[in-house]
């Protein structure tokens, strides 16, 4: 059985109004505990795969088929993301390893540009039955449309998605990538004109500096698809310290391994609710 097509998640929560959690895998322990978090709250749940780590694999094919295998042997829809690629090649080996989407950020690119090459990509996996989000930012700085102080303009949103043909888009509201601490401040007023002007579903990202409420509140504005990484790391590693720290002649790394992925599912198991509205 193929792992859930992402747009079968996605626009199932985009029609009850809920959000639906994306959460990035790093390593195999990662997507392990974010299927198992996912199964204990019985709800959705998309791997995301991002460029970055792709590279640090050396390839997308290890890491990737091991998701997918992973997103197939789940007792609740996973689907499984291909995110933040800048390169086109990294696009369409994806698509090859059966990815259901992809994420492609051309976002520091001056806006035409933005829309030629996001349209191209777009009618070669849609031409494949792939499912596209793209962001839109201005130029200035790696993290694109969420750097700090960038907000996505409603109008220019609109022209996009109508330009690009995107099956959703990843909007610039007040979160920014990477954050350490969950203090990011929204603009809600402006997720509710982007949900009105944007026929696709809208994707937070950086979702990591959002607090449970706000997450909600988010949600409840009109945001659909969540993502969160930096979070779920942080779990990750205080769990592993706090087991180094407390056993230091620890050699095997399955003993550290372990507590850290169980932490991790137990926040992806916690966060999906909060998301869902439940």
């Amino acid at each position: 059985m193929p792992p859930t097509p992402i747009d079968e998640i996605v626009q199932d929560a985009a029609g009850r109004g809920v959000g639906v959690g994306a959460f990035n895998v790093v390593q195999l322990e990662h997507a392990q505990a974010i299927v198992a978090g996912a199964e204990a709250a019985g709800l959705p749940v998309i791997l995301q795969i991002s460029e970055n780590t792709a590279r640090y694999h050396g390839s997308l094919e290890p890491v990737g088929l091991a998701a997918l295998a992973m997103a197939r042997a789940a007792r609740v829809p996973v689907a499984v993301h291909l995110d933040h690629a800048e390169s086109v090649d990294l696009v369409h080996e994806a698509v090859a390893l059966g990815f259901t989407s992809v994420m492609f950020d051309a976002a520091t690119l001056p806006y035409e540009e933005n829309v030629a090459a996001t349209r191209e990509i777009t009618a070669y996996c849609h031409h494949r039955g792939v499912w596209v989000e793209a962001e839109l930012g201005e130029v200035g700085g790696k993290d694109g449309a969420h750097a700090p102080g960038v907000r996505t303009d409603p109008d220019e949103a609109r022209a996009f998605v109508a330009a690009t043909g995107v099956d959703a888009l990843a909007v610039a509201v007040g979160s920014s990538h990477a954050m350490l601490t969950r203090d990011a401040v929204l603009d809600f007023d402006l997720i509710g004109r982007l949900r009105a002007a944007v026929s696709a579903p809208l994707v937070l990202h950086g979702s990591s500096g959002v607090g449970d409420l706000d997450l909600t509140r988010a949600v409840s504005a009109g945001m659909t698809k969540v993502n969160v990484s930096t979070h779920l790391n942080k779990a990750f590693t205080r769990a592993a310290r706090d087991y180094l720290d407390s056993h230091p002649e620890v050699a095997d790394p399955r003993k550290y391994l372990g507590p850290a992925r169980d932490a991790v599912a137990a926040e992806v198991a916690r966060l999906l609710p909060v998301l869902n509205g439940s």
